[in-house]
């Protein structure tokens, strides 16, 4: 009985993902196209950055989509359904434990932020035509990498959404995902800020630059990145703690 209701409330929750198509897409691709087109298409055009850049750029763009969409597919409702609407308490009717609701909504975010991801590769095809080379060499990491960040996606974004008030969702953007934007080696790679110590460390602190040294490790093996032990090991440890966190944050607020 719990394993179905916990697919039953999962296949709900993609039903009106399915149904609400145009606006999923929006949501998970403008920012993406644009990210691709500016850094990756126009610049290298205009010589103000490399001709390979765009080949470096759309790893980070796949993990800064898969991190982000999963997310926000978590802590955004959540804010909602714990705030006014208090839309939760029908879940919590469900015939399963309440912590079990929290890791449906996991599950649930973390196929969006996969899908999502996954459609960042031919959007990076089609805007930076012959810049665009990949390789599926090392597919099996590609998998991994891919499970985990769009999971820890979903852990964090449980963890924000217990957390978080109604009234500071505009707060939460600005003060936590602006300096994720900027730490996550997204623009750049890790291995090469040797020069700059302090600042690679800072960088460790921020789960998307596990998600993007993993994706650039398995699509563009041949520039530089994090060892693949290190990525794994960083993304369990983000995993745990925002898993443990948000199960946590969940429980507390669905008692009250």
């Amino acid at each position: 009985m719990i394993a179905t209701a916990f697919l039953q409330l999962l296949w709900r929750d993609l039903w009106v993902t399915l149904r609400t198509w145009q606006t999923f897409l929006a949501m998970t691709l403008i920012q993406p196209i644009f990210f691709l087109f500016i850094f990756g298409r126009l610049l290298p055009m205009l010589g103000q950055a490399n001709a390979g850049y765009g080949v470096l750029f759309l790893p980070g763009i796949i993990s800064l989509t898969t991190v982000l969409t999963a997310m926000q597919a978590v802590s955004m409702p959540l804010v909602i359904e714990f705030g006014y609407t208090k839309e939760i308490e029908d879940r919590l009717l469900s015939p399963m434990p309440v912590w079990m609701v929290g890791i449906q909504k996991m599950v649930f975010a973390s196929i969006r932020g996969l899908i999502a991801g996954a459609m960042i590769v031919p959007l990076g095809r089609l805007i930076l035509g012959s810049g665009f080379s990949i390789s599926l060499e090392y597919w099996w990491l590609l998998i991994i990498v891919a499970v985990l960040a769009s999971l820890v996606g979903a852990g964090l974004g449980l963890t924000l959404g217990t957390i978080v008030q109604p009234s500071q969702i505009g707060l939460m953007f600005s003060v936590i995902l602006t300096p994720m934007l900027f730490t996550g080696c997204i623009y750049f790679p890790w291995a090469m800020l040797d020069k700059l110590r302090w600042f690679q460390v800072v960088t460790c602190i921020n789960p998307i630059t596990y998600a993007s040294e993993g994706f650039r490790a398995s699509l563009v093996p041949n520039m530089p990145h994090m060892p693949v032990w290190f990525i794994i090991a960083g993304l369990f440890v983000f995993l745990s703690l925002f898993t443990y966190l948000g199960v946590r944050g969940f429980l507390r607020k669905a008692l009250d």
